[in-house]
């Protein structure tokens, strides 16, 4: 059989003379975390638009695409729902604010804001990317934060800095793997124990930060028993 006269060739030609091609238009930009570089980029939001051609010509509209985000670096096409991922800058930022909102919520259950509690939550809250924050920093949230809820130390945790905590960590916690929503858990237990052992409200306020990770409560109740284990 002759070269292109088989099915393989007839089914070349054809597509030669018949085919789609899509228009793209763009429709916003910004800045995403592109898993094809596996770093920030600039991105264009495009739409769609495709046609049949003839020759390589557009003649029939077919209707349209689904929108796609172009990255400006690699030019690859990825799904609208990569956007959801935060760009590294921000995964940092949303971070440091999770880890501080955890400090300030064990030292409120704590009471006493004792020094030491104040100096491995400052210490904790400055390796989270806090530079500058002090001992004397969070004791003053401390008790601004009691005044304008009118929240009791060493009380349960209360409506509102249980909600603040889920707003600081919900968000984070679908991007975060295991180990990272535990290695925050720990985080406030070490600042828990830094002045002794759990208390009541302590542990109530570890729990509520567990469950905002999405961390079971067997697992809170197991992790939290480790770290009380471990010597500081």
């Amino acid at each position: 059989m002759l070269p292109g006269r088989g099915r393989n060739g007839r089914a070349t030609r054809a597509a030669r003379i018949l085919g789609t091609r899509t228009a793209w238009s763009a429709v916003g930009d910004g800045e995403f975390f592109c898993p094809g570089c596996g770093g920030d980029r600039n991105y264009q939001r495009l739409t769609g638009h495709r046609r049949f051609t003839l020759l390589g010509v557009p003649v029939l509209p077919r209707g349209e695409s689904a929108p796609v985000v172009e990255c400006a670096a690699c030019r690859r096409h990825f799904g609208t729902d990569v956007l959801d991922h935060p760009t590294t800058t921000r995964f940092s930022a949303m971070l440091r604010d999770a880890v501080h909102t955890v400090a300030l919520a064990v030292l409120a259950a704590g009471g006493t804001c004792a020094r030491p509690s104040l100096e491995t939550a400052a210490a904790t809250v400055r390796a989270a990317g806090f530079d500058d924050c002090t001992e004397e920093q969070l004791s003053a949230l401390v008790e601004a934060l009691a005044a304008d809820t009118g929240r009791v130390f060493s009380a349960p945790c209360g409506a509102g800095l249980a909600i603040e905590l889920h707003e600081a960590l919900d968000p984070l916690a679908p991007h975060l793997a295991a180990t990272g929503r535990e290695s925050i858990l720990l985080s406030g237990a070490r600042i828990a124990l830094a002045d002794g052992p759990y208390t009541p409200a302590e542990r109530d306020a570890l729990a509520t930060v567990g469950a905002a990770l999405t961390i079971r409560a067997e697992d809170v109740t197991r992790l939290l028993a480790a770290a009380a284990r471990t010597p500081s």
